[in-house]
């Protein structure tokens, strides 16, 4: 038995859709901006397939993701296919002189974990810690744009 969570943020980030897209799309700089993602590799014989690594508090999770729709400047979509289940996407809204980014990520929280966490807590954890990604992220988009 187990519960999906699923967290919505958004940021509006004052750079043109083109060059926030090709920021984010670049999965494995996500480190630099995502707090608890250790790593992100990219295959080189499938570039639609990447291998995740999370850490937080002492606990490490790992994952293979496989990229289920891509729309240029709109959208990134994937789901887990071995690892840590979880699934989501990227939005991206031009604004013209702005864009706004809205993360969408659900996980699966194993039965024996929802037993001993409180859900509510862990998605206030999760939802904060997400939003102050796409915080980091705006700001890495504005050095970049600079």
């Amino acid at each position: 038995m187990s519960d999906w969570l699923e967290h919505s943020v958004q940021v509006e980030v004052d750079a043109p859709i083109d060059l926030v897209w090709s920021l984010w799309s670049d999965l494995e700089q996500m480190p630099r901006w995502m707090k608890w993602i250790d790593s992100v590799k990219i295959p080189e014989d499938n570039p639609d397939i990447s291998l995740w690594t999370l850490s937080s508090s002492g606990f490490e999770f790992n994952w293979k993701s496989r990229i289920i729709k891509v729309t240029p400047n709109q959208i990134i979509q994937w789901e887990s296919i071995d690892g840590l289940p979880n699934r989501g996407a990227i939005r991206f809204y031009d604004r013209k002189e702005s864009s706004i980014v809205k993360l969408t990520v659900a996980y699966d929280i194993p039965g024996i974990l929802g037993k001993i966490m409180d859900n509510l807590f862990l998605g206030r954890i999760v939802e904060s810690t997400i939003q102050a990604d796409l915080e980091r992220f705006r700001e890495y988009a504005l050095q970049a744009k600079n």
